[in-house]
């Protein structure tokens, strides 16, 4: 019986020993802060079986479905029906390559500002300011530079069939790439594009204010010299380059504008490339003079030749000095860009306003 009695007296202190123990250690866990009490006195061990998620938890959740949310946006396509068949692109696309010359300034002209371009000049027509400071220049070669449009990390490719159809299986391997039909009139080009970005009331709003303008301008123009005739011309390398009322750059300054041609203005011809012999046929009371490039040395050279002939001093517009010279790079893209349009009204009007007595 003694024997047994302490038996049990070992059983109760072992067991209140262990009790000690367990305290301690859940008082130990407390002051070390891996289990905290939650608002209202509820650990979050108990928070989360009540349902109710930790805090942690709760910012990766909203995290991962931010970043879900963000790239089913990126990722977010539509169809469209091109020349080349139905085309799967972005339905907010962020990198965006237009090729031609004229692409890049129809989508400037809708607010898209392109990552990559293909220019003709080094700089860009000072009407764009800034706005393709961070675009990538490809050149003009008529085979694109695939390793520059890869490197630009396009994520679409835009560019008129005609210039790019045999090159699309490579552009379409880069990207989405949507070739547009050929148009005549830069109007038809910009509708075309703005389809693509959802953007028809802009083009719509950007063709009816340059409307307004240049009705504002025709008018001034009436007033300022009537019935005189005007002659644009493009000095080039080896030749000199009259446009008509027919061309994209002679219906803007002879049709638009009103401004009266010679008669011997070729009508049907879009231009016509005259040597500087055959010049004083065209004798006009104004000309609007373009150099191509002023960069380029032969175009340099052209152009000084014309201006020392003795035929030269014989012309119209030179005994009166209304000469006009515009920059290459500003009127390029003249007839063919409602920026470039908007741009050249500008220069004409305040060329023949100050060449006024």
């Amino acid at each position: 019986m003694k024997r047994s009695w302490s038996t049990v007296g070992m059983v109760i202190l072992i067991a209140a020993l262990l009790a000690a123990c367990g305290a301690a250690r859940e008082q130990g866990t407390r002051q070390d802060g891996t289990t905290n009490a939650a608002p209202g006195g509820v650990t979050n061990e108990a928070a989360n079986d009540s349902g109710a998620p930790a805090q942690d938890e709760q910012t990766s959740t909203d995290g991962r479905e931010a970043a879900e949310t963000t790239k089913e946006q990126t990722t977010a396509t539509q169809v469209l029906e091109t020349v080349m068949g139905d085309v799967a692109i972005p339905v907010e696309p962020e990198r965006v390559i237009g090729l031609s010359v004229v692409y890049p300034e129809l989508l400037y002209a809708l607010g898209v500002v392109p990552v990559a371009v293909q220019n003709y000049h080094d700089e860009f027509p000072s009407y764009l300011g800034d706005g393709l400071a961070d675009t990538l220049k490809m050149g003009i070669d008529r085979t694109p530079d695939f390793e520059a449009i890869l490197s630009a990390d396009p994520d679409l490719i835009l560019a008129p069939a005609w210039w790019s159809e045999k090159d699309y299986d490579q552009l379409s391997s880069i990207a989405p790439t949507v070739l547009l039909p050929q148009r005549d009139d830069w109007r038809d080009e910009l509708r075309d594009i703005a389809a693509v970005f959802g953007k028809e009331a802009q083009a719509a709003t950007v063709i009816a204010e340059l409307q307004a303008k240049t009705d504002e301008a025709a008018a001034q123009l009436d007033e300022l010299i009537g019935d005189e005739t005007v002659l644009y011309m493009r000095i080039m390398a080896k030749e000199i380059v009259v446009h008509g009322p027919s061309s994209a750059r002679g219906k803007l300054i002879h049709e638009e504008l009103g401004l009266a041609p010679v008669p011997q203005l070729p009508q049907a011809e879009n231009a016509r490339s005259i040597s500087l012999e055959v010049l004083p046929e065209y004798d006009a009371d104004h000309f609007i003079i373009q150099l191509d490039d002023e960069s380029s040395e032969e175009v340099q050279s052209q152009f000084e030749r014309m201006l020392s002939s003795a035929l030269w001093d014989k012309l119209t517009a030179v005994q009166q000095d209304h000469l006009y010279m515009v920059e290459g790079k500003d009127w390029f893209n003249v007839g063919m860009s409602p920026l470039a349009d908007s741009a050249a009204i500008d220069t004409v009007v305040e060329a023949l306003e100050h060449k006024q007595p």
